[in-house]
């Protein structure tokens, strides 16, 4: 794999992970129409990771707040007294939970991973899946503005905002667009939504990654590829947090949903290149 190669993969990972375009979706249509070499297990890996990493930086404060209040949660649970004053859960202990329960969902697609990775190289699904991206985008965006945080956010909101990321495994649907989109259907203020969609994909990141490691190593590591690999990742990381940050802006601004023209136009494209040439 070559420098340039890898640099634009991990663009392409950056960008599309957290814009509601679908990374999926555009790596599949770049690899299907434009010979784009296809990233190794080892390299998607650690595209995953950087993105991750963008995560990290742009939320770092939440993380770190989130990370302290489950220490807390656990010790309250193994001690009595403390058990006994710990009261109602604080609107982190709340976001903790309602992570949990928003990632449940994702156990229930274990079974079909296989069928659902198989749709990767179907074009004109993965262009259909495009499409209906951007109708999710569109009608969102136009939605009445809900007022909904942590402290007023139900489990079944929680629940039903995990059900979407579920089903944008999918190819081509985008998971940041559906979760967001999602949360904003529920009534959740248009940036908690944005950043309970973002928090929401550190466990479903972090799981997926957890499950294909030991598989990329066993697979072998080209230790002549580590300086390319380590380039992707940065870029994937870079380019991921300034899309958290125009995602943020966008969706505050009541803008999120421009990126439905966007999509039907990839989309369209996608099945109309794929009735004609293929």
């Amino acid at each position: 794999m070559q420098f340039l190669s890898s640099i634009f993969l991990g663009l392409v990972q950056g960008v599309a992970e957290f814009l509601p375009i679908s990374s999926s979706g555009h790596l599949s249509l770049f690899q299907s129409f434009f010979g784009l070499e296809e990233a190794g297990l080892f390299f998607d890996v650690l595209l995953h990771l950087g993105t991750l990493i963008a995560i990290f930086v742009y939320y770092w404060k939440d993380i770190v707040g989130l990370v302290k209040e489950f220490i807390r949660i656990v010790a309250c649970l193994f001690s009595k007294e403390k058990r006994a004053k710990m009261g109602r859960l604080s609107p982190k202990g709340r976001m903790i939970l309602m992570i949990i329960v928003a990632t449940l969902p994702l156990f229930a697609v274990l079974p079909i991973k296989d069928k659902v990775e198989g749709l990767y190289t179907n074009t004109i699904f993965v262009g259909v899946a495009l499409i209906v991206t951007g109708c999710i985008l569109f009608f969102s965006d136009r939605m009445a503005r809900g007022k909904k945080t942590a402290k007023s956010a139900t489990m079944l909101d929680a629940l039903l905002v995990g059900v979407g990321q579920a089903i944008a495994v999918v190819p081509g649907l985008s998971r940041s667009g559906t979760t967001i989109s999602a949360g904003m259907m529920r009534g959740f203020s248009r940036r908690f939504a944005v950043r309970f969609s973002f928090l929401l994909s550190i466990p479903a990141v972090l799981g997926a990654n957890i499950l294909s490691i030991g598989e990329a190593v066993s697979a072998g590591i080209d230790a002549s590829l580590l300086p390319a690999y380590i380039a992707g990742t940065v870029v994937a990381a870079v380019s991921g947090y300034f899309a958290i940050r125009l995602v943020n802006l966008l969706a505050d601004k009541g803008k999120f949903g421009n990126f439905a023209y966007y999509c039907w136009g990839i989309g369209a494209a996608a099945v109309v290149a794929t009735l004609i040439f293929k």
